[in-house]
């Protein structure tokens, strides 16, 4: 998550303890931070609390590593920034769908586009598509998958609960049905943004 500020320091990897200051039912995850990272802004910084934010971050550098024609263009660095301003839930999978969107609009060569579909499952079984934040919460179950544009093939897959085989094949299927209605949402989208110019 990049935050601008104005400032002029420059600091690397400041890390914090995981103990906190009322005693050990209070303790705060490892934290991280650098400064200074971009070099337009006035100031620029990345927090990280908690290995699920670098866990992220690894499942979505993946997805486009699997999508992004690099062998084009060998010597260029590819930085993807997204900012989360709110989590309403079925976080990641927004992530997903902004990188791609970002990576469309500067032009990166792809071999598809990709999108993310969160599912959840309920104590009973029920499966809830783009699951809210409270549903997450409250699921027995939260898979987010990765597919491509092409074949609506799985590029990446998270999941976290309990779960049988075949109610992970519902939500593969489910999300792949999904995923048609995101990958038509990309499409208006750039036809509305292109018929403007």
């Amino acid at each position: 998550m990049e935050v601008g500020m104005h400032t002029d320091s420059k600091s690397r990897a400041e890390t914090g303890a995981e103990s906190g200051p009322r005693g050990p039912g209070c303790s705060l995850r490892h934290f991280a931070c650098e400064q200074n990272l971009l070099s337009r802004p006035d100031g620029s910084a990345s927090f990280m609390q908690g290995v699920a934010e670098k866990s992220r971050e690894q499942l979505i550098r993946n997805t486009c590593e699997a999508v992004v024609l690099g062998a084009l263009h060998p010597r260029t660095s590819i930085t993807v920034v997204l900012q989360v301003i709110s989590d309403a839930g079925s976080l990641l999978a927004c992530c997903l769908n902004a990188a791609c969107m970002a990576l469309v609009d500067a032009g990166v060569p792809m071999r598809a586009l990709f999108c993310g579909v969160t599912c959840a499952l309920d104590a009973d079984g029920t499966l809830v598509l783009d699951p809210t934040a409270k549903q997450e919460k409250e699921a027995r179950a939260v898979l987010t998958f990765a597919l491509d544009s092409v074949e609506r093939k799985l590029l990446m897959s998270t999941t976290k609960g309990l779960y049988s085989d075949a109610e992970l094949q519902q939500c593969l299927a489910a999300a792949q049905t999904a995923s048609q209605h995101v990958f038509r949402f990309y499409r208006e989208s750039l036809q509305r943004r292109y018929s403007k110019s």
